[in-house]
């Protein structure tokens, strides 16, 4: 018999990923939650825990999103219990994903660095790191 292409662990976080999302969107109506996105789900492998990883795409409420998400989760789990015809639905952990945040430090860096190529100044990680403390 062939292996299976993906685990049932997968599946079920592709599942709980597409779910979720529309929950949050359609039925969280606090609004601390703000602008997220769900960008990724992983179950552990007796699918007992989701880790359930977050956008904010305001960075400085990303705290007061987290706290309602994290408030809104016995809520979503019992929904999703509804949605998913799961013997038992997976308890759900939110996480901040801070990529997006990061992504736009590096592109300020690279940015920073070609604009310094084009005038012939130097540039220094150092330096940049200090200005940004500042």
């Amino acid at each position: 018999m062939p292996p299976r292409d993906f685990k049932r662990s997968e599946r079920v976080a592709g599942q709980l990923r597409r779910d979720l999302a529309k929950l949050i969107q359609q039925e969280i109506k606090d609004p601390a939650v703000g602008f997220v996105s769900l960008s990724d789900v992983e179950v552990s492998r007796d699918l007992s825990h989701a880790k359930v990883f977050i956008t904010v795409f305001e960075p400085e409420k990303a705290k007061d999103s987290l706290k309602a998400l994290r408030g809104a989760a016995t809520f979503l789990r019992r929904r999703l219990g509804q949605e998913l015809r799961l013997r038992h639905v997976p308890e759900l952990h939110f996480v901040h994903d801070d990529s997006v945040e990061q992504g736009g430090y590096i592109d300020d860096l690279i940015t920073e660095a070609l604009n310094a190529d084009k005038d012939g100044t130097e540039v220094r990680l150092a330096d940049i790191e200090e200005s940004d403390r500042e």
